[in-house]
């Protein structure tokens, strides 16, 4: 017998898992390579979320030559902040990041960086940023004084609350007290005067119906407060606040402190001066020349208080130094006589109030009586004759 021959054919399943292995390993060796920078992530607008997952990191800053900048932002801050409630995005102010590494930063300071970006408000803000441009800290700044304030010194775009009610449009009483603090930064010693005033003892109270920084000064459009015209003017400037009795009644304080002042030659003189001579210097008293400037103290504190007669004759003799105690003492300050203050002038004032029409009328009543008696006796003359 022949032995048969069988031919065995390639089992099926192993040609498959020799192909899916070839497969395996050249698409293994496509993928790997050597190391590679990290990608360019870009987007045309990326979202706070995307800048926040880098920049909630603490400790994070960048090297601005010798300086570090600190670049984290507190993602709960910022939430909070009036930029975040109206929808302003990150790239909305830093218009020039829409990519991952970010650009390179030229500046080398702080300062540096900070100047570079102080046009961005004027996009969002061109009225106060307009009227910043007129102030007494952009003049500084145009002089060369790089120190002087930009917006982000005073209103920290990442933090920065609202401080305009939106139904008020005034300041919040946070913002109101907030202000000196703000000022402070660089207004160091001013600040510790007026903290411990009338002024800034009250507000630091809670109470908002004192002057703060910005009443007196302005906001955006600050002037120069050491100007002949400024000093000239503050009297006005004090009576926004002493002239209104929907203030000073709450105190029990005079609303005639304007008319009493304007009446007196010290006011009359100031007034007249600064209408035919607008701007210059005049040696005539005005409000902080007796009450002080940002150490406005009540007037009956025994240190300082001008209601006192030796405190008053010290502030007289500034201007009057021959000026003995009978000189402050005969000054009403800003008080109308009465018959509790000063009733001799008040009993004098009213006997005159009546003494001088009862003369003045009487002549005139004389004068006309016998005006009349000529006119009758010259009509008997001509009837006899």
């Amino acid at each position: 017998m022949h032995q048969r021959l069988q031919i065995r054919p390639p089992r099926f399943w192993t040609v498959i898992l020799l192909l899916g292995l070839g497969l395996l390993i050249f698409a293994l060796a496509s993928f790997s390579s050597p190391a590679q920078a990290a990608p360019i992530i870009q987007t045309d607008k990326p979202s706070d979320d995307f800048c926040l997952a880098c920049h909630q990191q603490e400790g994070l800053d960048i090297k601005l030559g010798s300086e570090s900048l600190p670049v984290t932002i507190n993602p709960i801050q910022f939430g909070l902040s009036v930029h975040s409630e109206e929808g302003i995005a990150c790239v909305d102010c830093h218009a020039n990041i829409s990519e991952y590494p970010h650009p390179d930063v030229k500046e080398k300071t702080i300062r540096e960086f900070s100047i570079s970006l102080a046009d961005t408000c004027t996009e969002c803000h061109e009225e106060q940023s307009t009227k910043a441009h007129d102030s007494v800290h952009q003049t500084a700044f145009d002089a060369g004084n790089e120190n002087a304030p930009l917006c982000s010194d005073c209103h920290n775009p990442h933090t920065q609350p609202r401080i305009i009610g939106q139904e008020s449009g005034l300041l919040t009483i946070a913002a109101r007290k907030d202000v000196p603090a703000t000022c402070a930064q660089c207004h160091t010693e001013t600040y510790g005067q007026y903290k411990n005033s009338v002024h800034g003892a009250a507000l630091a109270d809670g109470n908002t119906d004192v002057p703060t920084c910005t009443d007196c000064h302005g906001v955006h459009n600050i002037d120069d407060p050491t100007t002949a015209s400024f000093r000239n003017n503050s009297p006005a400037l004090c009576a926004d606040c002493h002239d209104d009795p929907a203030i000073m009644d709450k105190y029990g304080l005079s609303t005639k402190v304007t008319e009493t002042y304007l009446a007196d030659f010290h006011g009359t003189t100031v007034t007249l001066f600064e209408q035919q001579f607008p701007g210059q210097e005049t040696n005539m008293a005005v409000c902080s020349d007796c009450h002080g400037v940002h150490d406005v103290a009540k007037v009956d504190t025994a240190e300082t208080g001008i209601a006192l007669g030796e405190n008053l004759l010290v502030k007289c003799q500034h201007c009057h130094p021959d000026a003995t105690a009978n000189f402050s003492a005969a000054w009403m300050g800003h008080s109308e006589p009465s018959p509790e203050h000063y009733p001799i002038v008040y009993y004098v004032d009213l006997f005159y109030k009546f003494f001088i029409p009862a003369v003045i009328g009487g002549m005139i009543f004389f004068i006309l009586t016998d005006i009349y008696r000529r006119f009758i006796n010259r009509a008997k003359g001509a009837k006899h004759s």
